[in-house]
């Protein structure tokens, strides 16, 4: 599909594009709300896209095979991700209330990437219709002094690109909790069949940056598990290879890798189910970091083993895992449901002992980084406000000494 851009100016009442009979787009203008619908073989539900908007405004659409960017006078009011086969094209036909000027676009022009802002308090990281999905901190001691939090960046609640997600990991860094740098998107959606890139965490080794994400395929098949590398923790280029879980797991249910370094290996955790088990974390091995060569190391935590029979959340599965060594101890922590919690255990393999009280207050799917030259750690995580995602929210964590950990909340404004 061609890159275009449609443009117009708000008037009430519809106006309907039409491409060999089918139905490509739908504009309705009423009452200072703009609705639009856009139609692809990928569904018969077409993608829907809004904004506030006043008569006469200008309204700009751009559409390009794996991104839909709709600005009212100029500024960014909604997006969406395309998949399949559109209609529209520069030959449609319409009818209806306002006329639409249609035209090809070339590869830079169909380009509209968010502005960067430095200097931002945490209510402005949020723009207007965005939501803080799944955190991802990352800090190094001997880098930028930053604590740099990846995020996953949520339009619609989870119900972009036909409920797939459409997720993006955006990034920030801070050196006070006050005050943020906006970066680049760390890891976004180049490719239609993307659905969703989902949650994972952000390793330094070999002297590169390497996210690790699984990617939430359009048709609804297994995700892969793969990573974009960085030379400078800014920029992030996919390598392009992924694996599987092997079939003693769950593939359909393999997502949220995290990776760490421990006894000479690289060791990787992955959210999953064994197969006629319960929720689990997958463990593998690798001596090197790739993409590729991962060994299959057993199950690292089987929630059964942590919750007994008949309980409620016997049947969940661990999520959004992470790792580290903090005042002595090394810590587990997964989401269970909408509940954070943490294991703690003298060796980095465990063995693993549960707290009586084992949640972590922060939101929903906290993880936590180191804030560099303090020794402070911070854990980041999100509140939903009217479905998935939402505002973001910090805690700091405190050892006790014999394992179990205290928190407070930190004010973010």
């Amino acid at each position: 599909m061609e890159s275009i851009e449609l443009s117009f100016l708000a008037a009430e009442g519809e106006t309907v594009l039409k491409s060999a009979e089918k139905t490509a787009l739908r504009a309705v203008f009423d009452k200072k709300r703009l609705s639009i619908e856009i139609w692809y073989d990928f569904s018969e539900e077409p993608l829907r896209l809004s904004a506030e908007a006043e008569s006469g405004d200008e309204v700009r659409l751009v559409v390009n095979p794996v991104r839909i960017a709709l600005f009212v006078s100029g500024k960014l009011a909604d997006e969406e991700w395309p998949c399949g086969n559109g209609y529209l094209s520069a030959a449609c036909t319409q009818k209806g209330a306002f006329p639409v000027k249609i035209r090809s676009l070339g590869a830079e022009e169909a380009e509209a990437p968010a502005p960067l802002r430095t200097g931002i308090t945490t209510d402005q990281l949020r723009a207007p219709g965005v939501n803080i999905g799944d955190c991802m901190p990352y800090s190094d001691e001997d880098g930028d002094g930053r604590y740099h939090l990846f995020y996953l960046l949520d339009r619609h609640h989870h119900k972009s690109k036909w409920r797939l997600g459409a997720h993006q990991w955006a990034h920030a860094s801070t050196k006070d909790f006050l005050l943020w740098d906006e970066h680049p998107l760390a890891v976004p959606i180049t490719e239609s069949w993307e659905g969703s890139i989902c949650t994972g965490s952000v390793i330094k080794a070999g002297g590169l940056w390497h996210a690790w994400y699984a990617v939430r395929m359009a048709d609804r098949s297994p995700a892969w598990l793969s990573c974009a590398v960085s030379k400078d923790l800014l920029h992030f280029e996919k390598t392009g290879e992924w694996f599987t879980l092997p079939d003693v797991y769950d593939q359909g249910a393999a997502r949220d890798p995290k990776p760490f370094f421990s006894g000479g290996l690289y060791h990787m955790l992955i959210t999953t189910r064994l197969k006629g088990g319960g929720g689990c974390l997958a463990h593998l091995v690798n001596e090197r970091m790739a993409p590729t060569g991962w060994q299959d190391a057993g199950c690292f935590m089987n929630w059964h083993d942590f919750c007994p029979p008949g309980h409620p959340e016997r049947e969940q599965t661990p999520e959004c895992p992470d790792w580290f060594f903090f005042g002595g101890y090394y810590y587990l922590v997964f989401g269970i449901g909408s509940v954070s919690r943490y294991l703690y255990s003298k060796g980095p393999l465990g063995p693993w002992t549960r707290p009586d009280d084992d949640r972590i207050p922060c939101g929903a799917v906290p993880k936590s980084a180191l804030l560099p030259g303090t020794g402070r750690r911070v854990f980041m995580g999100f509140q939903g406000e009217g479905g998935y995602a939402g505002s973001l929210c910090a805690a700091e964590a405190f050892p006790n000494g014999d394992g179990t950990l205290r928190f407070q909340r930190i004010e973010l404004s």
